[in-house]
């Protein structure tokens, strides 16, 4: 009598849902080493994973967008040609243009409004202007940095922003609102000027120094808020370094800390330097015409307070404080670079 083979259980398939039954079928069913499993690969405990998408629709894309990036620079290109190239179009158009012809306006070419511009009274209120303009930036510097380190330093955080909050109130308060502050506290009536008896000392608010001394209200906290992220950058490995070589702290803002924070310090200097020498208000509201500016120039020339149809002669002056400014923007921009490659 022949015995029929016992039929062997096939195992039960894997549950590759993750469903309440996969446990269980996996429990009732017996286990095989995967060298039993006929036409079937090895199996590995890990989950299956998908194969990785291909990299060149990701690469495109990236591509698309920079080549799109452009586009959101549109809006301050635009900005930046109709609020600044324009303007400097027609100024240098004008400066080089006189007008022959009232009714329409049509003029020829000539260069007598420059040569002009840099003569007599004109010559010696740019001079002016640009004295005044480097003494408060050099001042403003000199003062500004001291503050902005001490701030940094300092370990009360209410102290800190107290101080850089109050110089960016500070630095945006000029004009007549600074000029009427300046005349009721040291004006020849002034409060202070009474109290102290100034006057009695040659003080006068009226002239170069008084000036020099209204300037510097919001030059030193604009020269704080932009001293104080460069000083931020001032790595403190560099401090230790020079401690382990047994450098002084002179010696370390000498030779490490100063030579890095130059190109910086030149450009707060170049900002000191041009907002003290696009200012007006101030100074047309306390000075006059006692301390000759180019930018009281620029106004008389336009609002014809001295001569009549001057205004070529406006535009003329108003390129030369163009050229001031380019030339130095020309000194800061080199120098600017090379210290952005030691404070990233």
């Amino acid at each position: 009598m022949t015995t029929a083979p016992t039929p062997v259980p096939a195992p039960a398939a894997a549950d590759l849902s993750g469903g309440p039954g996969a446990a269980g079928t996996a429990t009732n069913s017996p286990t095989l080493p995967n060298s039993t499993l006929p036409n079937s690969a090895p199996t590995s405990s890990a989950p299956p994973s998908s194969a990785p998408p291909s990299s060149a629709p990701k690469a495109s894309g990236r591509r698309l967008l920079r080549g799109k990036s452009w586009l959101a620079t549109v809006p301050l290109l635009l900005f930046f040609l109709i609020g600044f190239g324009l303007p400097a179009v027609a100024i240098v158009t004008g400066a080089f243009t006189v007008s022959s012809d009232a009714d329409t306006g049509a003029g020829s070419f000539t260069t007598a409004n420059v040569t002009d511009s840099v003569q007599g009274a004109y010559w010696t209120a740019l001079v002016s202007s640009v004295k005044l303009s480097a003494l408060t930036a050099l001042i403003g510097t000199v003062v500004g940095v001291p503050i902005a380190q001490a701030v940094l330093t300092s370990r009360f955080r209410v102290l800190r922003e107290a101080v850089l909050t109050a110089s960016g109130v500070l630095a945006n308060f000029g004009g007549l609102p600074l000029a009427f502050a300046f005349v009721a506290t040291l004006g020849n009536a002034g409060e202070l000027t009474k109290m102290f008896h100034l006057t009695d000392h040659g003080w006068s608010l009226y002239s170069f120094t008084g000036l020099t001394i209204a300037y510097l209200y919001f030059l030193v906290p604009l020269m704080v808020l932009t001293i104080t992220p460069a000083l931020e950058g001032l790595r403190v490995q560099w401090r230790e370094a020079a401690q382990n070589n047994r450098a002084t702290s002179l010696q370390y803002w000498r030779h490490v800390a100063l030579p890095i924070l130059f190109p910086s310090l030149l450009g707060g200097f170049v900002l000191l330097f041009g907002s003290a020498f696009a200012a007006y208000a101030t100074a047309a509201a306390m000075v006059g015409a006692t301390v000759p500016l180019i930018s009281r120039q620029i106004a008389d020339a336009l609002s014809g307070n001295v001569l009549t149809g001057q205004g070529n002669l406006a535009l003329a002056l108003s390129l030369d404080m163009i050229i001031v400014a380019v030339l130095v923007m020309a000194v800061y921009l080199p120098l600017q670079r090379r210290s952005a490659r030691w404070l990233s």
